[in-house]
C-alpha cells in the first residue's frame, strides 16, 4: 500500500513539479503556462528570474526579445504576465462594458480615435499616441501623474481591444487586437483555465483554490458571476485529499505521492512571484515562516529588504538574498531564518555556484 499523503510529501511534489529540468524557452513557457510580469529590476524583472530557473542558458531580457516569436500574449490573468496564446485566447473576446468602471461617452470617443490610429500605423508606442493626440496628464492607481495616453491605452488593452504587440527599451508597444470567435462556452473555457491556473500553482491547499478562482476575475471579468459555480465543479472533479486538517488540490493525471518528485542539492534564489513561493499561506504552511515582499513597505519598516528572494535549498525555502548590481559591481547579502547560513561546505559551494549562475544570468563580467 502506498504511504499516505503528508505535507512533507506535498511539498517535495510543489518543488520538484516546478522546478523541472530547463528545456527551451517556448518549452517552459507551455510546461508553465503563467509567467507573472512585475517592472521592478531588483536584479531582473520577476518574469526573468523565474524563467531562469526552468530554461536552459537563459539571459534576462530573452523573453522580452523573443515575445514576438514565441506564440504568447502579456495581458491579465489572475494577475499581470504571460501566456500561451490558445490559453490566452479562452479569455476573449472581453466584453468592454463590464471591464470595471464604465467609460463616459466621451473617453470612448477618445478611445475610438485612437484605435483610429493605431489602425492607420500597425504598430504604435505610447509616445506616439501622446504626442498625435496630446491628451495631458492624468492621475493614476498610485495617487501620481502619467500620461493620459499611456492610461487610455492600458484600458484598451484591458477591454480586448489592443494586444502587446513588444517592447521598445521595456515600454508596451501597441497593435489592434483581431476580433475573433469565442473558442469555447463559458464554462467550459472557465474550467480550462482553472486547470491552466492549478497547474502553474499545484498543489493548493482549498483556501488557496478559492482566492485562485475568484482573482479570474482579472482575467474574465465578463464572467465573474460564473465563477463561483466553476468552483464547485472544480471542487467536485479535480483530484484532492485532506492532509493535517486541510484540503489540497493538484491536476489530473498528477500523483503527489510519487517517488519520481526528488528534489536536489542546487541552491536556488527565486523571484518574489515565483509559482513555488508565490501563494504566501502555502509558503507558511510548508516552511513555517511568514515571507512578505517589501518593495512598497517604507524602508524603516522592512525585515528582509527591498526585493528579498527567497532563498531554496534541498527542498525548504531557509533564507532570503538581496541581489544588487551597479554598474558592473555585483553583491549579494543574505539572510537566514535560524538566524545563521548552515554549517555544511554543500551549502558554501552551492550558494556560491547559485550567485555565478547570476552573474551568467544578468550578463556581468567574471571579474565583477
Amino acid at each position: 500500500m502506498p504511504a499516505p499523503l503528508s505535507l512533507d510529501r506535498l511539498r517535495q511534489y510543489a518543488v520538484a513539479r516546478s522546478l523541472f529540468k530547463p528545456t527551451t524557452l517556448p518549452r517552459a513557457l507551455a510546461r508553465l503556462g503563467f509567467v507573472q510580469a512585475d517592472p521592478i529590476r531588483a536584479p531582473a524583472r520577476a518574469q526573468d528570474l523565474t524563467l531562469r530557473h526552468r530554461v536552459a542558458d537563459y539571459r534576462a531580457g530573452d523573453l522580452e526579445r523573443g515575445y514576438a516569436r514565441l506564440g504568447i500574449e502579456e495581458d491579465f490573468f489572475i494577475n499581470y504576465g504571460f501566456m500561451p496564446a490558445p490559453a490566452h485566447a479562452l479569455m476573449h473576446p472581453r466584453e468592454p462594458h463590464r471591464t470595471g468602471t464604465p467609460w463616459l461617452a466621451s473617453r470612448w470617443q477618445q478611445a475610438d480615435a485612437v484605435l483610429d490610429f493605431i489602425g492607420q500605423h500597425g504598430v504604435v508606442h505610447p509616445r506616439q499616441v501622446d504626442a498625435h493626440f496630446q491628451h495631458g496628464k492624468s492621475r493614476n492607481w498610485f495617487g501620481g501623474s502619467s500620461n493620459a495616453s499611456t492610461q487610455l491605452l492600458d484600458g484598451l488593452h484591458y477591454r480586448g481591444l489592443l494586444r502587446i504587440a513588444g517592447r521598445d527599451s521595456g515600454v508596451r508597444t501597441y497593435a489592434l487586437r483581431p476580433a475573433t470567435p469565442r473558442q469555447a462556452d463559458p464554462d467550459t473555457a472557465l474550467d480550462m483555465l482553472i486547470d491552466l491556473v492549478l497547474g502553474v500553482y499545484a498543489p493548493v491547499p482549498e483556501l488557496t483554490l478559492n482566492m485562485l478562482v475568484t482573482r479570474l476575475r482579472y482575467g474574465v471579468p465578463q464572467w465573474a458571476d460564473r465563477c463561483k459555480p466553476a468552483l464547485k465543479r472544480a471542487k467536485a472533479r479535480l483530484p484532492q485529499a485532506t492532509v493535517e486538517g486541510l484540503r489540497w488540490y493538484w491536476p489530473a493525471g498528477e500523483n503527489p505521492g510519487s517517488s519520481r518528485h526528488r528534489l536536489d542539492d542546487q541552491l536556488r534564489l527565486l523571484a518574489p512571484f515565483d509559482p513555488v513561493v508565490w501563494d504566501r499561506r502555502r509558503f507558511e504552511l510548508f516552511w513555517g515562516w511568514a515571507y512578505r515582499f517589501e518593495a512598497y513597505t517604507p524602508a524603516a519598516k522592512r525585515l528582509r529588504g527591498y526585493y528579498a528572494l527567497p532563498l531554496l535549498w534541498r527542498g525548504h525555502v531557509i533564507g532570503w538574498a538581496n541581489v544588487a548590481v551597479r554598474g558592473d559591481a555585483f553583491s549579494a547579502e543574505a539572510g537566514y531564518v535560524s538566524g545563521t547560513a548552515p554549517r555544511d561546505a554543500a551549502f558554501g559551494r552551492a550558494l556560491s555556484e547559485e550567485l555565478g549562475r547570476m552573474k551568467t544570468f544578468l550578463k556581468l563580467n567574471a571579474e565583477s
